[in-house]
Protein backbone atom coordinates (compact mmCIF):
# COMPACT_ATOMS: atom_id res chain seq x y z
CA UNK A 1 0.00 0.00 0.00
CA UNK A 2 1.18 3.58 -1.16
CA UNK A 3 1.43 5.08 2.53
CA UNK A 4 2.03 1.85 4.86
CA UNK A 5 5.73 2.21 4.44
CA UNK A 6 5.78 5.76 4.83
CA UNK A 7 3.34 5.67 7.88
CA UNK A 8 4.45 2.40 10.18
CA UNK A 9 8.13 3.94 11.46
CA UNK A 10 6.38 6.93 12.88
CA UNK A 11 3.05 6.11 14.16
CA UNK A 12 3.65 3.31 16.08
CA UNK A 13 5.06 6.40 18.08
CA UNK A 14 2.05 8.54 18.42
CA UNK A 15 -0.71 8.84 20.49
CA UNK A 16 -3.05 10.84 19.09
CA UNK A 17 -3.80 11.69 15.22
CA UNK A 18 -5.56 14.77 14.43
CA UNK A 19 -7.41 15.37 11.13
CA UNK A 20 -8.63 18.64 9.42
CA UNK A 21 -12.42 18.05 8.39
CA UNK A 22 -13.32 20.20 4.66
CA UNK A 23 -11.40 19.05 2.37
CA UNK A 24 -9.81 16.29 4.49
CA UNK A 25 -12.13 14.19 5.73
CA UNK A 26 -15.22 14.93 3.44
CA UNK A 27 -15.70 17.52 0.97
CA UNK A 28 -16.57 21.43 1.75
CA UNK A 29 -19.50 21.05 4.40
CA UNK A 30 -20.20 17.56 3.12
CA UNK A 31 -21.18 14.87 5.50
CA UNK A 32 -18.36 12.04 5.22
CA UNK A 33 -19.13 9.63 3.07
CA UNK A 34 -20.16 5.99 3.70
CA UNK A 35 -16.97 4.58 3.39
CA UNK A 36 -15.17 7.05 4.94
CA UNK A 37 -17.16 6.52 7.99
CA UNK A 38 -16.64 3.33 7.99
CA UNK A 39 -13.01 3.56 7.99
CA UNK A 40 -12.81 6.41 10.75
CA UNK A 41 -14.93 4.57 12.80
CA UNK A 42 -12.64 1.68 12.63
CA UNK A 43 -9.70 3.73 13.52
CA UNK A 44 -11.16 5.57 16.63
CA UNK A 45 -12.11 1.82 17.95
CA UNK A 46 -8.18 1.13 17.91
CA UNK A 47 -6.85 4.74 18.12
CA UNK A 48 -7.30 8.37 20.03
CA UNK A 49 -8.35 10.46 17.56
CA UNK A 50 -9.00 14.80 17.24
CA UNK A 51 -10.77 16.37 14.50
CA UNK A 52 -9.67 20.33 14.40
CA UNK A 53 -11.81 22.83 12.03
CA UNK A 54 -12.91 26.20 11.06
CA UNK A 55 -16.44 24.84 11.44
CA UNK A 56 -19.07 25.36 14.61
CA UNK A 57 -20.50 22.36 16.85
CA UNK A 58 -23.39 22.10 14.69
CA UNK A 59 -21.49 21.40 11.41
CA UNK A 60 -19.40 18.45 12.91
CA UNK A 61 -22.81 17.18 14.16
CA UNK A 62 -23.88 17.14 10.67
CA UNK A 63 -20.93 16.12 8.63
CA UNK A 64 -19.65 13.81 10.88
CA UNK A 65 -21.14 12.50 14.40
CA UNK A 66 -24.59 11.64 12.73
CA UNK A 67 -22.67 9.54 9.98
CA UNK A 68 -20.49 7.40 12.69
CA UNK A 69 -21.55 3.95 12.92
CA UNK A 70 -23.08 1.98 16.03
CA UNK A 71 -20.03 0.89 17.93
CA UNK A 72 -17.65 3.51 17.42
CA UNK A 73 -15.56 4.43 20.63
CA UNK A 74 -16.48 7.50 20.67
CA UNK A 75 -14.63 8.15 23.99
CA UNK A 76 -11.77 8.57 21.69
CA UNK A 77 -12.56 11.40 19.81
CA UNK A 78 -12.14 14.87 20.89
CA UNK A 79 -13.91 17.47 18.67
CA UNK A 80 -12.24 21.54 18.27
CA UNK A 81 -14.53 23.49 16.24
CA UNK A 82 -13.59 26.97 15.49
CA UNK A 83 -9.51 25.99 15.00
CA UNK A 84 -9.59 24.91 19.04
CA UNK A 85 -12.00 27.76 20.53
CA UNK A 86 -14.37 25.47 21.73
CA UNK A 87 -13.36 21.79 22.64
CA UNK A 88 -16.02 18.62 23.28
CA UNK A 89 -15.18 15.13 24.41
CA UNK A 90 -17.89 12.49 24.66
CA UNK A 91 -18.43 10.11 27.83
CA UNK A 92 -20.79 8.12 29.37
CA UNK A 93 -23.26 11.11 29.24
CA UNK A 94 -22.95 11.86 25.69
CA UNK A 95 -20.96 15.33 24.32
CA UNK A 96 -19.83 17.60 26.89
CA UNK A 97 -18.29 21.02 26.05
CA UNK A 98 -15.19 21.56 27.79
CA UNK A 99 -15.25 25.78 27.25
CA UNK A 100 -15.77 28.26 24.17
CA UNK A 101 -14.01 31.89 23.64
CA UNK A 102 -16.14 34.23 22.02
CA UNK A 103 -15.82 37.31 20.47
CA UNK A 104 -17.12 40.29 22.34
CA UNK A 105 -20.01 41.89 20.26
CA UNK A 106 -18.31 44.66 19.42
CA UNK A 107 -15.11 42.88 17.70
CA UNK A 108 -17.97 41.34 15.55
CA UNK A 109 -19.25 44.65 14.26
CA UNK A 110 -15.77 45.27 13.34
CA UNK A 111 -14.76 42.08 11.92
CA UNK A 112 -18.15 42.19 9.81
CA UNK A 113 -17.46 45.39 8.47
CA UNK A 114 -13.83 44.87 7.39
CA UNK A 115 -15.51 41.83 5.57
CA UNK A 116 -17.74 43.61 3.32
CA UNK A 117 -15.11 46.53 3.03
CA UNK A 118 -12.53 43.65 1.69
CA UNK A 119 -14.94 42.10 -0.85
CA UNK A 120 -15.76 45.87 -2.40
CA UNK A 121 -12.47 46.62 -2.68
CA UNK A 122 -11.59 43.39 -4.18
CA UNK A 123 -14.22 42.96 -6.94
CA UNK A 124 -14.48 39.47 -6.39
CA UNK A 125 -18.37 40.03 -5.01
CA UNK A 126 -20.20 36.76 -6.42
CA UNK A 127 -22.77 37.33 -9.42
CA UNK A 128 -24.74 34.82 -7.60
CA UNK A 129 -24.81 33.39 -3.82
CA UNK A 130 -26.21 30.25 -2.34
CA UNK A 131 -27.57 31.66 1.62
CA UNK A 132 -25.65 33.64 4.25
CA UNK A 133 -22.23 34.98 3.40
CA UNK A 134 -20.67 35.81 6.65
CA UNK A 135 -21.16 33.23 9.44
CA UNK A 136 -21.00 33.95 13.08
CA UNK A 137 -19.45 31.16 14.70
CA UNK A 138 -19.03 32.76 18.35
CA UNK A 139 -15.32 32.35 18.53
CA UNK A 140 -14.62 32.98 14.76
CA UNK A 141 -15.96 34.72 11.85
CA UNK A 142 -16.28 32.91 8.19
CA UNK A 143 -16.87 34.62 5.22
CA UNK A 144 -18.30 32.11 2.06
CA UNK A 145 -17.64 33.39 -0.87
CA UNK A 146 -20.68 31.75 -2.55
CA UNK A 147 -22.73 31.32 0.11
CA UNK A 148 -22.93 28.89 3.37
CA UNK A 149 -25.19 26.67 1.34
CA UNK A 150 -23.55 26.63 -2.19
CA UNK A 151 -23.18 23.64 -4.02
CA UNK A 152 -19.84 21.96 -4.16
CA UNK A 153 -18.93 22.21 -7.94
CA UNK A 154 -19.44 25.83 -8.20
CA UNK A 155 -17.28 26.29 -5.16
CA UNK A 156 -14.71 24.02 -6.27
CA UNK A 157 -14.32 26.03 -9.42
CA UNK A 158 -14.48 29.76 -7.95
CA UNK A 159 -10.99 29.86 -6.52
CA UNK A 160 -9.07 26.56 -7.06
CA UNK A 161 -5.34 27.94 -6.64
CA UNK A 162 -6.79 30.42 -3.32
CA UNK A 163 -5.65 33.57 -5.77
CA UNK A 164 -9.05 35.50 -4.96
CA UNK A 165 -9.05 35.12 -1.47
CA UNK A 166 -5.38 35.66 -1.11
CA UNK A 167 -6.06 39.12 -2.37
CA UNK A 168 -9.19 39.63 0.01
CA UNK A 169 -6.69 38.28 2.61
CA UNK A 170 -4.36 41.02 1.71
CA UNK A 171 -6.97 43.67 2.28
CA UNK A 172 -8.67 41.87 5.30
CA UNK A 173 -5.05 42.26 7.10
CA UNK A 174 -4.57 45.82 6.31
CA UNK A 175 -8.04 46.62 7.81
CA UNK A 176 -8.33 44.19 10.41
CA UNK A 177 -4.35 43.49 11.51
CA UNK A 178 -5.26 42.89 14.99
CA UNK A 179 -6.96 39.62 14.00
CA UNK A 180 -5.94 36.58 12.50
CA UNK A 181 -6.79 35.92 8.96
CA UNK A 182 -7.16 32.19 6.92
CA UNK A 183 -8.02 30.83 4.13
CA UNK A 184 -10.00 27.33 4.24
CA UNK A 185 -12.03 25.09 2.63
CA UNK A 186 -13.71 25.53 -0.89
CA UNK A 187 -14.30 29.43 -1.07
CA UNK A 188 -13.93 30.41 3.05
CA UNK A 189 -12.10 32.58 4.90
CA UNK A 190 -11.47 32.11 8.52
CA UNK A 191 -11.47 35.29 11.22
CA UNK A 192 -10.23 34.78 14.57
CA UNK A 193 -8.23 36.22 17.62
CA UNK A 194 -4.77 36.81 17.33
CA UNK A 195 -3.16 33.61 17.74
CA UNK A 196 -6.21 30.93 17.05
CA UNK A 197 -5.60 28.56 14.49
CA UNK A 198 -4.80 25.13 14.01
CA UNK A 199 -1.64 25.30 15.96
CA UNK A 200 -3.63 26.71 18.73
CA UNK A 201 -5.83 23.59 18.72
CA UNK A 202 -2.91 21.67 18.95
CA UNK A 203 -1.88 22.94 21.90
CA UNK A 204 -5.49 22.84 23.28
CA UNK A 205 -5.05 19.03 22.88
CA UNK A 206 -1.53 19.20 24.36
CA UNK A 207 -2.84 20.35 27.29
CA UNK A 208 -6.52 18.59 27.67
CA UNK A 209 -5.14 15.63 26.79
CA UNK A 210 -1.71 15.40 27.98
CA UNK A 211 -0.57 14.29 24.67
CA UNK A 212 2.97 15.98 23.54
CA UNK A 213 3.13 17.28 20.12
CA UNK A 214 5.66 14.84 19.45
CA UNK A 215 3.13 11.93 19.90
CA UNK A 216 0.92 13.60 17.58
CA UNK A 217 0.37 12.80 13.73
CA UNK A 218 -1.68 15.88 11.91
CA UNK A 219 -2.80 15.34 8.27
CA UNK A 220 -4.63 18.21 5.99
CA UNK A 221 -5.09 19.58 3.01
CA UNK A 222 -4.18 23.12 3.23
CA UNK A 223 -0.26 22.45 4.83
CA UNK A 224 0.48 24.97 2.58
CA UNK A 225 1.90 27.93 3.98
CA UNK A 226 -1.10 30.84 4.36
CA UNK A 227 -3.46 27.50 4.48
CA UNK A 228 -5.45 26.96 7.27
CA UNK A 229 -4.08 23.61 8.55
CA UNK A 230 -0.33 25.33 7.81
CA UNK A 231 -0.13 26.66 11.92
CA UNK A 232 -0.68 22.87 12.58
CA UNK A 233 2.71 21.54 10.76
CA UNK A 234 4.62 25.25 12.70
CA UNK A 235 4.02 23.46 16.09
CA UNK A 236 6.50 21.17 15.17
CA UNK A 237 3.85 18.05 14.54
CA UNK A 238 4.44 15.32 12.25
CA UNK A 239 2.21 16.52 9.07
CA UNK A 240 0.83 14.82 6.09
CA UNK A 241 -0.63 17.15 3.24
CA UNK A 242 -3.54 14.91 1.48
CA UNK A 243 -5.16 16.61 -2.01
CA UNK A 244 -9.07 15.19 -0.93
CA UNK A 245 -10.59 12.94 1.02
CA UNK A 246 -10.12 9.65 -1.15
CA UNK A 247 -6.32 10.02 -0.55
CA UNK A 248 -7.35 10.69 3.40
CA UNK A 249 -8.80 7.20 3.21
CA UNK A 250 -5.81 5.65 1.79
CA UNK A 251 -4.06 6.99 4.47
CA UNK A 252 -6.33 5.96 7.05
CA UNK A 253 -5.91 2.57 5.50
CA UNK A 254 -2.55 2.81 6.11
CA UNK A 255 -2.66 3.31 9.71
CA UNK A 256 -5.26 0.88 10.12
CA UNK A 257 -3.21 -1.77 8.74
CA UNK A 258 0.09 -1.03 10.41
CA UNK A 259 -1.36 -0.62 13.89
CA UNK A 260 -2.94 -4.07 13.51
CA UNK A 261 0.67 -5.04 12.33
CA UNK A 262 1.95 -4.05 15.52
CA UNK A 263 -0.59 -5.63 18.11
CA UNK A 264 0.12 -8.76 15.62
CA UNK A 265 3.45 -8.62 16.32
CA UNK A 266 2.75 -7.85 20.11
CA UNK A 267 0.99 -10.61 20.71
CA UNK A 268 3.32 -13.05 19.07
CA UNK A 269 6.45 -11.46 21.15
CA UNK A 270 4.38 -12.76 24.16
Amino acid sequence: MKYQHKIYNSILMKKLLVFDLDGTLAESKAALDEEMATLFGKLLNIAEVAVISGGDWPQFEKQVISHLLQGSNLDNLSILPTCGTKFYQHRSSGWKKLYAEDFTDIEKKKIISALDQALQQSGFKATQTWGEQIEDRGSQITFSALGQQAPLEPKKAWDPDFAKRQKIKILLDRLIPEFSVRLGGATSIDVTKPGIDKAYGMYKLRDILNISIEEMLFMGDALFEGGNDYPARTTGADCIQVKNPEETKRVIEAIIACLGSAKTEISYGN
